[in-house]
């Protein structure tokens, strides 16, 4: 790089730190957030997961509640469930096109949407993953507005994240995050066999 070229990086990297550092002095709000992980590409409980253990690294406490997976342990099951800070339920019977029963699936929604509720009411814990919640309303096993009502009125430190690939119109009312992970391309679709460590 030669000497213009170096000064102009110069200049344009104050220009961007500076507008960054004005964007974090009006960042004043201390609170927890509610985030949402949708879209029809593969990485949101991956994604979700990894902010769990970006807050066990800070010593929060966590729960997680996997939704629809229970046929089969998962790698993130088989990681997390020892951990002396983290709470893990997996309380689905497998995916909905396995079970097949529709009574069956909304039993253990209600099942598991029951403790999350006692999660959310618990200021000990600072992290919840709520792992593919969306479908349990897209299928009308549970309430939207019973849901969203929970979340806004949980302790004020708390985090959320909520996964699955459509999201309630009253969840994304509340949300402070929400982010779409797109799918453009994916092993499955070229005959690719799912794999223990990538998809589950």
């Amino acid at each position: 790089m030669n000497d213009a070229a170096d000064t102009k990086y110069r200049e344009r990297m104050a220009t961007k730190k500076q507008v960054v550092d004005e964007r974090i002095a009006r960042a004043t709000i201390e609170r927890g957030v509610l985030i949402l992980m949708k879209g029809n590409g593969k990485g949101k409980s991956s994604s979700a997961f990894g902010t769990l253990a970006r807050a066990l690294g800070h010593g929060h406490r966590a729960a997680v509640i996997q939704f629809i997976k229970g046929r089969k342990a998962t790698g993130e099951y088989l990681f997390f469930k020892d951990h002396p800070r983290v709470d893990f339920h997996v309380m689905g019977h497998g995916f909905t096109w396995e079970t097949q029963d529709a009574t069956k699936d909304r039993d253990a929604a209600l099942a598991a949407w029951a403790q999350a509720e006692v999660y959310l009411q618990d200021p000990n814990y600072h992290f919840l993953l709520l792992d593919e919640l969306s479908y349990m309303l897209k299928y009308g096993h549970l309430e939207p507005e019973r849901v969203a009502k929970a979340l806004a009125a949980r302790p004020e430190h708390q985090n959320v994240i909520v996964t699955g690939r459509t999201m309630a119109r009253e969840l994304q009312d509340i949300a402070d995050t929400i982010s779409i992970v797109n799918d453009e391309r994916h092993a499955f679709r070229q005959g690719v066999k799912a794999q223990p460590g990538i998809e589950y």
